[in-house]
This record gives C-alpha cells, sequence and structure tokens, in this order.
C-alpha cells in the first residue's frame, strides 16, 4: 500500500472527530469486505451462505468469503447486486425522508455502473418512474445491462449531459447524485488510485460536482428531496458542497436518525463513512429539500406512434403476465413500460437520447415472436411459457455457450431457467439445443 497523501491527512485534522493514527492503520490492512443486496423481486435460495446484516439496509448483507460472482447463474440472472456496504446507506436516506409507497419519479443522475439504480428500482413501487442517466456512453451500457437484469419496467436509461435535465423544470420527486469525485475513500480497495490523487484533483472535481448539481437543481420539485454522496473524504468535495447549495439553490440540509453503533460520524452537514469505525470503505452522504421552486409541468398522455396494432398486442401477449404495463414499437423493437415510463418516453424522446425504456420484449418477424435476452429476466413474463430448468453445472455450460447434455420434453422455443430464475433463450430441437444467450453476454472463462 502506498503512502497516504500528507496533504488528504492534513485537510481531514480539521475535524476534532478525526483520528489520523486510526485511520492510516485501516489502510494497511487488506480490504476483505464482501457485500451484496438482493434483488426483492426475484427471491431465491442463494448458492453462498450470508453473513450479517448491513445495518442501515434491509436487502444488504455481508459474506464471509467472496465467491465467483461471475460464475454464479444466480448473479446472471439479477437475483443480487454485488454492493459496498457505505452506497448501500443511500436506501436509509430514501426512507426516512421520501414516501415511497406513493408513485415518485426519481432521476439517478451519475448512474453507472448500476448500483444504486437497482437499490432505487427496489425501493419504488410500480407505478412509480426511475430515470437513470450516465454520461459516458460505455457505462451507460453496463447501465442498462445491470438494470436489465432487475427485471422491471419502470425504468429508463438515458445518456445525456446533465444540463439536458435542466429544461425538465420541478419534474422530479427526488434526485440522487452519487457525484464524480476524486476517489480518496476507495484508497484500500483501489491502492493506485493513491497515486494518482492531489489537490488540484479535489479542486477539479468540485468544480465538475457544482456545475453538474446546478444543472440539475432546477429539475427538482418544491419540497423535492436532493441526496448527494462521494467516494472522497475531502471537505471541498462533500461539506463545503452541500453549504453551496444551500446559499446558492435555497435547499434545507436534513438530519437522519442514524444509530451510534453504526459507527457513521454525523458532521455538521453530512454523514461521513471511516474504515477504522464502519464495516465500510470510504464514503459522505448528505440529503437536502429543496424549500421553493416552479409549478410542476404537465405532462399529457397522448397518441404516439410508438403504440402497437391489435394484431403485433395478439402476438406478443402470450409471452406476458397479465399487467397495466404498455407495449411499444421503437426500431423495430417492442418494449414494456409502465405507464410512467411511457408517458416519459413520449413526453421527452425528442430532447434526450433513451438508451432503454422498460424492457425489451423482443421483435416479430412474419406471424412469430423473436423473443429478445431481456423478455428472459423480467418479472412479468409469462411464468407458463415452455421451460427448460437446468441445474447449476449446467447453466454455467448455457451461459458459457457450451454443449450439455440435458433432458427435456419441450420442444420448439424454451425459457431457459435456473432455481426458477430466467437466464436467457434456446429451441430445443430433436438432436441438438440451439443456445440463444448473447454472444458478447457469455462468460469467457
Amino acid at each position: 500500500m502506498p503512502k497516504l497523501p500528507q496533504q488528504l491527512l492534513n485537510s481531514l485534522s480539521q475535524f476534532e472527530h478525526f483520528n489520523a493514527e486510526a485511520f492510516v492503520e485501516a489502510h494497511k490492512e487488506e480490504n476483505k469486505i464482501t457485500s451484496i443486496r438482493l434483488n426483492p423481486f426475484k427471491k431465491t435460495e442463494l448458492n453462498f451462505e450470508l453473513n450479517e446484516v448491513v445495518p442501515w439496509s434491509d436487502s444488504g448483507f455481508y459474506l464471509n468469503k467472496r465467491p465467483s460472482f461471475t460464475h454464479d447463474p444466480l448473479f446472471q440472472a439479477g437475483c443480487y447486486y454485488v454492493q459496498e456496504p457505505g452506497s448501500m446507506f443511500i436506501e436509509f436516506a430514501l426512507k426516512q425522508t421520501v414516501d415511497l409507497t406513493k408513485p415518485m419519479k426519481i432521476l439517478d443522475a451519475c448512474a453507472a455502473p448500476g448500483g444504486k439504480s437497482t437499490l432505487i428500482n427496489s425501493l419504488i413501487n410500480e407505478e412509480s418512474l426511475l430515470v437513470a442517466n450516465e454520461f459516458i456512453r460505455s457505462r451507460a451500457d453496463v447501465l442498462a445491462q445491470n438494470l436489465s437484469k432487475w427485471g422491471t419496467c419502470n425504468t429508463v436509461v438515458t445518456n445525456n449531459d446533465t444540463q439536458k435535465f435542466s429544461e425538465l423544470t420541478s419534474f422530479f420527486d427526488a434526485i440522487v447524485i452519487d457525484a464524480p469525485c476524486s476517489g480518496s475513500g476507495l484508497f484500500r480497495k483501489q491502492p493506485d488510485a493513491i497515486d494518482q490523487w492531489s489537490e488540484d484533483n479535489v479542486t477539479t472535481c468540485c468544480t465538475r460536482q457544482k456545475k453538474i448539481l446546478a444543472d440539475l437543481i432546477p429539475s427538482l420539485k418544491e419540497g423535492g428531496i436532493l441526496v448527494y454522496s462521494t467516494c472522497s473524504y475531502s471537505a471541498e468535495e462533500n461539506e463545503q458542497i452541500v453549504e453551496w447549495m444551500m446559499v446558492e439553490f435555497d435547499l434545507e440540509y436534513l438530519r437522519l436518525p442514524i444509530k451510534k453503533e453504526w459507527g457513521i460520524i454525523e458532521t455538521e452537514r453530512g454523514y461521513r463513512f471511516y474504515p477504522h469505525l464502519t464495516k465500510s470503505e470510504g464514503f459522505f452522504c448528505a440529503v437536502l429539500r429543496k424549500k421553493s421552486g416552479e409549478q410542476s409541468p404537465f405532462m399529457p398522455k397522448k397518441k404516439s406512434a410508438l403504440e402497437v396494432s391489435k394484431i403485433e398486442l395478439s402476438i406478443l401477449a402470450p409471452f406476458l403476465g397479465l399487467s397495466d404495463n404498455v407495449i411499444v414499437k421503437k426500431n423495430a423493437l417492442f418494449h414494456l413500460l409502465n405507464l410512467a415510463a411511457f408517458n416519459f418516453l413520449i413526453a421527452y424522446e425528442k430532447q434526450l437520447y433513451f438508451k432503454k425504456a422498460g424492457a425489451v420484449i423482443g421483435e416479430i418477424k412474419g406471424k412469430d415472436m423473436v423473443p429478445h435476452h431481456e423478455l428472459a429476466l423480467i418479472t412479468t413474463i409469462n411464468k407458463d411459457l415452455p421451460r427448460l430448468e437446468l441445474n447449476e453445472e449446467q447453466a454455467l455450460k448455457f451461459l458459457k455457450k457450451e454443449n450439455f447434455i440435458y433432458q427435456s420434453e419441450e420442444k420448439g422455443l424454451v425459457l431457459v431457467s435456473y432455481k426458477n430464475q430466467g437466464l436467457g433463450w434456446a429451441k430445443v430441437l430433436p438432436n441438438r439445443l440451439n443456445n440463444y444467450f448473447p454472444n458478447e453476454l457469455r462468460i469467457l472463462n
């Protein structure tokens, strides 16, 4: 482990709570923390044991040892997400400040790779909307994949500069911003980042954070909640940014009822996670409420060219369970969305770039439906579809696109599953099985 930057240690000495010796010693220890968060929509028996609960999360658990997640079919099916414990504090922050029983419109503004988006998606109800945005295109691809695994259709993934959202005046009930930062909170997990840290980089990150916040705060409703977080220890990126928001945008800082035994440090303007006090890497979080704002815009329901015909619907319907969701056709592919996501798509499809809207069902060729991989992952799939249930060894071979021995009374197109969780599609022929698992997603080793 490289030596921690003295400038960082000096800056942290301003806090009365800061214990430099314990902080440095904690960074000499090997990081052995592994934690996951369960998908409430895909409950099943896991292939490894869960240890203690992450205290600020109802669905987060520590593991005694790190399994090979890549080679776990349940990970590939989206039954859980591997996430840093500190990041799960977003769950506690939202539960304390937002009425999640009501239909909500929430923006996860810097959303890749998808940990916080899948967390938020787990908390909101079926009528709500989650907009998960990522500016970097390659990271937006990963974000879309992880939300697809989660199996819902009340999310959209956008790939836009945050400035685009300033035009959605007073639209969101809550915004989560895990801002790009200097990354000092991950030094123990990523020692190479120590040599890349500098005071100049902290300053650069502060400028970027202010720009993102200035872009997004106009889109928050009056009384709306802003959750701001970083994986930095620097006050310039944390408490000072919170103070700046309060002055510039008339936001009110909210205190949270944390428990002393959690080891989280409460400062005047936020909550700090230190590795020598919490079973977590470094993290900062603050929650603010918007005290004033313009009236929320009215989003009219209107007929859209994206809507499907009755004939198309009759071909698609057998693959889906009963629901109040909407099916739309975009670029020859059919998508399943809840009403809130549908309204958002038709209202802003010309203004924003959509990477993904709801869940992709598939396409129609002739009179036949060709299912998309995402359809195998959604929770509203027709449970009575022909199915090929595999054991763990068979499932891994399927995910690697290797040949395997199987038994099936079904013929033709089947949903391939493991522990009753969808993995993908295949066609059972008399002498072989055609594996339709996407090449770009297959396990390579």
